[in-house]
């Protein structure tokens, strides 16, 4: 059954663990491993039927080298990066591509949720689109601590297990009452 809830979903440290990556000559990923659970907790959500996009700064063919590795690219419905929209979160373009891949309309906002693990990018960028924002705090390469409003999560995980709750409990109340 398709859910009501949508989700937008960085890469790096959010997913992929930006620590095994390894680059070749033109600093283009070609192997990187998952961060523990987030594989499964990537295909748990797509086989409940949830629509996942990419929302992610980098190049395109890191991505598809490391999802093919992982064969995990099929999760994807579309794939929003930086290097292709030109610009990189917390720009609003990097957000409106996302919903136009999608279909997506301003009154779908409110059932749309960003988990990122950068404050000032994934955070800042969905809060200021008006989407729900969740940081993923799993990473200590990134300082996680709020210069604003703006960079304030409305929910934090702690590892990428912890997000089917999460994301289980905001379906119902989108279901309930039409908000996340």
């Amino acid at each position: 059954m398709q859910k009501k809830l949508i989700i937008f979903t960085d890469s790096g440290d959010t997913i992929i663990d930006e620590g095994t990556e390894i680059r070749n000559e033109e600093d283009i990923v070609t192997h990187a491993e998952m961060i523990p659970g987030a594989g499964e907790t990537l295909k748990a959500l797509y086989d409940a039927g949830y629509i996942i996009a990419m929302v992610a700064d980098g190049e395109e063919q890191s991505f598809t080298n490391v999802y093919e590795e992982n064969g995990l690219g099929y999760c994807f419905h579309t794939r929003t990066i930086s290097e292709i929209v030109g610009v990189q979160k917390p720009s609003e373009l990097m957000f409106q591509d996302a919903m136009e891949k999608n279909h997506l309309t301003e009154e779908d906002k409110k059932r749309i949720v960003m988990i990122g693990n950068n404050v000032r990018k994934d955070v800042a960028g969905a809060n200021r689109f008006g989407i729900t924002s969740i940081l993923i705090d799993w990473s200590p390469r990134y300082d996680m601590t709020p210069a604003g409003e703006d960079e304030t999560p409305d929910y934090i995980v702690h590892e990428p297990k912890e997000l089917l709750a999460l994301i289980e409990s905001l379906e119902e109340a989108l279901q309930k009452d039409g908000n996340v």
